[in-house]
């Protein structure tokens, strides 16, 4: 007993869980051609698309060049892509596979595994986060005017979506199930928040309908990082994000302890 009190520090398992988290990093990290450079390439190519077909001819949006408006949602939209990918994937390929068990037999609480899966999914967003703004900073000359403020909600938008995808893949019991989260709920969460325009243009009823997106907020708050300016509030839209961040990773927590569709 004493051996697992000091192995435990505690009331908690640190060892356990900087295991898990270190397990989450080296997921990612070993195939960093995929999970790294793989988004950077598509924001970049996101941004030389919309060059080509707008030119010099699109008027400037929030008072800055188009490119520079559109550049932070692409790296906010990358980076909780990202984030959802991490936690998702690790957490179905092990149930698919029938290890999952590897993770729930340890004496991990339910806090713990949540604060490992989400290491990982904030780290790899951070690390995509970090490379997309070089990249917009070497490219574009584009360089975050709130570095802070940016990486504050590069976190919060990470914990937000590792959580989501937390709470998809204990729901879903195969890959079909999981595509189908992608491409109803986050795909257009992700493309119908901002990213490519203001809100501030869409007619009344749309206006209020994004204002009640969560990823919205992300953008928004990744665009005043940027650029120094928002269509909302920053500092509302920080609370927003963190109300939706502790929903969802309260919804986690309790799956995780309760079991729910991980131990059959």
């Amino acid at each position: 007993m004493a051996k697992m009190g000091e192995r435990r520090f505690g009331r908690w398992n640190w060892l356990g869980m900087k295991t898990l988290a270190w397990r989450e990093v080296l997921r990612f990290a070993t195939v960093w051609q995929q999970t790294l450079l793989a988004p950077l390439i598509t924001a970049g190519l996101f941004l030389t698309v919309f060059a080509l077909a707008f030119g010099r001819g699109r008027a400037d949006v929030m008072g800055v060049p188009y490119l520079h408006f559109l550049a932070p949602g692409i790296l906010m939209m990358t980076v909780i892509q990202n984030a959802f990918a991490n936690t998702s994937s690790s957490i179905l390929i092990a149930k698919v596979q029938g290890n999952i068990v590897d993770t729930l037999m340890p004496p991990l609480s339910a806090t713990e595994v949540l604060l490992g899966y989400l290491a990982g999914a904030i780290v790899r967003a951070l690390c995509v986060g970090l490379l997309i703004s070089a990249g917009v900073g070497v490219t574009l000359g584009l360089w975050p005017t709130h570095p802070l403020w940016l990486v504050l909600v590069v976190v919060l938008g990470a914990a937000l979506m590792g959580s989501l995808g937390i709470a998809a893949a204990i729901w879903a019991n195969k890959f079909d199930q999981m595509a189908a989260i992608t491409n109803f709920i986050v795909t257009p969460l992700s493309f119908l928040s901002g990213t490519f325009y203001s809100a501030s243009v869409l007619p009344p009823l749309f206006y209020a309908l994004t204002h009640w997106n969560p990823v919205f907020y992300l953008i928004d708050g990744a665009r005043f990082g940027m650029i120094g300016a928002s269509d909302a509030s920053p500092v509302q839209g920080l609370a927003v994000i963190a109300l939706f961040v502790a929903a969802v990773m309260t919804l986690c927590w309790y799956w995780l302890k309760t079991g729910f569709r991980m131990k059959a």
